[in-house]
């Protein structure tokens, strides 16, 4: 039987050392995404109106966001900060920064193509019953807007998990982090450490990603 480097995770703490470092991946992603879900929100609904100043400031923001790599404004945000303003930021809170002006402008395209993608003839039979603005948006656009945007959301939230393994080039100690020096004390002891403890590494991500896959593709399929 092949040896996979297995046994380097029973050594010590170094599987709890890599649940460790999983968690700290996921709430710099679930703090970021609460965060990208209240603001995108806020500024879908206020692009979606037609001739909208908030439309203009959400497509600028979106092609710098698509243009520019994450690992390049994690860099910016962490090393170029700090020099140019003083600002004393921990590599936990650039990363949060960082991912929530990306989620809340991918937030914030969903949420206005949701909205736009009602047809026009929906809210002018509302107005045409007596109902006001307000009242169309909240009780007709609102509803069928929701339930496109779920599943997407959720696709939104599992790309934000994956992405967070670039924050270990700005010295965080999330799980590929640690995994990288949990190799790095075996390498004499246990020379295919790298196998065993990066495919510990694959399976985590994979069990923290797949449920919300899986919630997507339902959501999709029962609301299609």
């Amino acid at each position: 039987m092949p040896d996979l480097g297995l046994e380097v995770l029973w050594k010590g703490k170094n599987f709890a050392r890599l649940l460790g470092g999983l968690w700290v991946a996921l709430r710099i992603s679930l703090i970021a995404a609460l965060i990208s879900v209240a603001a995108g929100i806020l500024l879908g609904v206020l692009a979606s109106r037609k001739h909208s100043v908030f439309s203009a400031i959400l497509q600028v923001w979106l092609g710098i966001i698509h243009i520019m790599p994450q690992m390049v404004l994690l860099f910016l945000m962490y090393f170029g900060t700090t020099r140019a303003f003083g600002w004393n930021l921990s590599g936990e809170t650039a990363a949060i920064i960082v991912f929530s002006l990306w989620g809340t402008a991918e937030m914030g395209d969903l949420v206005r193509g949701a909205v736009s993608s009602i047809p026009a003839i929906q809210r002018e039979s509302a107005e045409a019953l007596g109902l006001r603005p307000i009242q169309v948006f909240r009780f007709v656009i609102l509803p069928q807007a929701v339930r496109r945007l779920i599943p997407l959301s959720i696709n939104l939230i599992t790309r934000m998990i994956k992405t967070t393994s670039l924050i270990t080039l700005i010295g965080v100690v999330e799980i590929l982090k640690v995994a990288q020096q949990i190799i790095e004390a075996n390498r004499k002891a246990s020379p295919n450490a790298a196998f065993g403890v990066y495919l510990t590494v694959f399976v985590l991500y994979y069990l923290a990603c797949r449920p919300l896959s899986l919630a997507a593709k339902h959501l999709e399929k029962h609301w299609g």
